[in-house]
């Protein structure tokens, strides 16, 4: 029965795949469990605390269940619903902009930032039922869509790194840490050490084809990492911090209104156009490392998921669910359909009360496996028509400003403005669809809004 509904057999694949594939995809986004909450209950001193009204620090137990049942919410739509094996979670850089964007730098509360996430999600679901869908994804040519895979492969081996010290996003330090001075005496880099011997273990076994290569890898470097300190061993949570009563259905729609339609709909409309096409570019690519057809009935029903969790995870209490990019860890395992996506799921639920457990996974034993998988989806760099510099240039600047710039949008909005501009330029203007035109203007006026000052 549960193969005839997923479909497993027909799409090569076995149960005992589908269950690797989940657990892999969940220790490779894992990290949100902890990293979501410490985002939105940032804490930037009390001095500032008369003008910071995002969550306060006390919430931080309601928002990790928040997160938690959130991701949960998006791994079961995705499943049920698209069968594909594609993960959700409340999205990094969403999260970021609800805090430093929304809340500092607008003045929303973050009851009225949930009510803004809940519109903007509403905008998103629109746009997904509509015609709008299929034509928004067979706009981009193929030379992009070859591109947004690339990218997102150095933009998740570019996370790895990032969350293990061994390169750096500031100029503060050098861009390769294994080690630095403090006081005069050297200290290394023990969480990029074990990355790279993580790393090392873990390519050996993919090379020897062995199956669940990136499990073993994330395990084994998990223990490695208890006797240097970098594997944490679980704090106590009481079952009092286990609810999401403090945040759930806390929208403030009125108080969002009150403060004037434009700074709304800017935000709004800031909101579902990167989620749009995070998750659309994530689509883009993930379809491609599995070896989907992009224009199946199964991507519409992907995007509709995606909405549809964010509408919910607004009203439970967090910001925007988008679709992981780190789903290509398991679909390197061989995960193919949404039973995985039930199985992290199942994980996430479970992790509302063995947070903590979760929280032992250190960064140095999932960095391994997003690297690797970066590895494998460069694979697509060399279907790029790269003597033709109509498609080339855009392609190159989709692959660097996905990492470079730390989103997912941020590149794809490069990808789509660089070729309709080329090719208008060139006298080849019919070439490019009229989605691809409108897109590009609804980027630049995003970007033109984002500078204004709108609070």
């Amino acid at each position: 029965m549960m193969d005839g509904f997923f479909r497993i057999s027909a799409r090569g694949s076995t149960v005992k795949r589908e269950v690797i594939g989940g657990v892999t995809t969940f220790f490779a986004m894992a990290y949100i469990i902890l990293v979501n909450p410490n985002t939105l209950c940032a804490n930037i001193g009390t001095q500032w605390a008369p003008y910071f009204p995002a969550m306060p620090e006390d919430l931080w137990g309601p928002v990790l269940v928040a997160t938690c049942v959130s991701a949960a919410i998006g791994c079961f739509l995705t499943g049920l619903l698209a069968n594909a094996p594609f993960a959700q979670a409340p999205g990094m850089g969403l999260n970021a902009f609800f805090t430093y964007t929304v809340c500092l730098g607008m003045g929303y509360t973050w009851q009225e930032g949930l009510a803004i996430v809940f519109l903007s999600g509403l905008i998103f679901l629109a746009i997904t039922l509509s015609p709008l869908r299929e034509k928004l994804i067979h706009s981009i040519p193929d030379c992009l869509k070859h591109a947004i895979c690339a990218g997102i492969g150095l933009f998740i081996a570019y996370i790895g790194l990032l969350n293990v010290g061994l390169v750096s996003m500031t100029d503060s330090v050098p861009a390769l840490c294994l080690s630095t001075f403090v006081d005069g005496q050297r200290v290394w880099n023990t969480q990029g050490l074990l990355t790279l011997a993580g790393l090392l273990l873990t390519a050996i076994l993919v090379s020897f084809r062995i199956k669940g290569a990136v499990v073993i890898g994330i395990i084994t470097t998990t223990l490695l990492g208890l006797p240097i300190g970098v594997t944490q061993l679980p704090e106590h949570m009481t079952m009092e911090q286990i609810t999401m009563a403090p945040v759930f259905m806390r929208l403030d729609l009125g108080g969002a209104l009150s403060k004037g339609l434009l700074p709304l709909l800017t935000a709004v409309i800031s909101f579902a156009i990167v989620d749009c096409f995070d998750t659309v570019g994530a689509l883009v690519g993930l379809s491609a490392h599995a070896g989907f057809d992009d224009g199946q009935k199964q991507s519409s029903r992907v995007l509709i998921a995606d909405a549809m969790a964010t509408c919910c995870g607004a009203c439970i209490g967090t910001s925007t669910v988008t679709t992981f990019a780190e789903s290509s860890a398991g679909i390197t395992e061989g995960a193919r359909t949404g039973l995985s996506s039930l199985v992290v799921g199942v994980l996430f639920l479970a992790s509302v009360f063995l947070a903590p457990l979760a929280g032992t996974i250190p960064a140095a034993a999932t960095a391994p496996s997003l690297i690797i998988v970066g590895v494998l989806t460069m694979r697509s760099v060399s279907l790029i028509a790269w003597e033709d510099m109509e498609c080339s240039i855009p392609a190159f600047l989709t692959i660097a400003m996905i990492p470079f710039s730390y989103s997912i949008s941020d590149g794809i909005a490069f990808a789509f403005v660089s070729f309709s501009l080329l090719k208008l330029i060139r006298g080849k203007g019919r070439e490019v669809p009229a989605l691809m035109y409108a897109i590009s203007l609804l980027f630049v006026l995003r970007y033109l809004l984002g500078n204004l000052n709108l609070g």
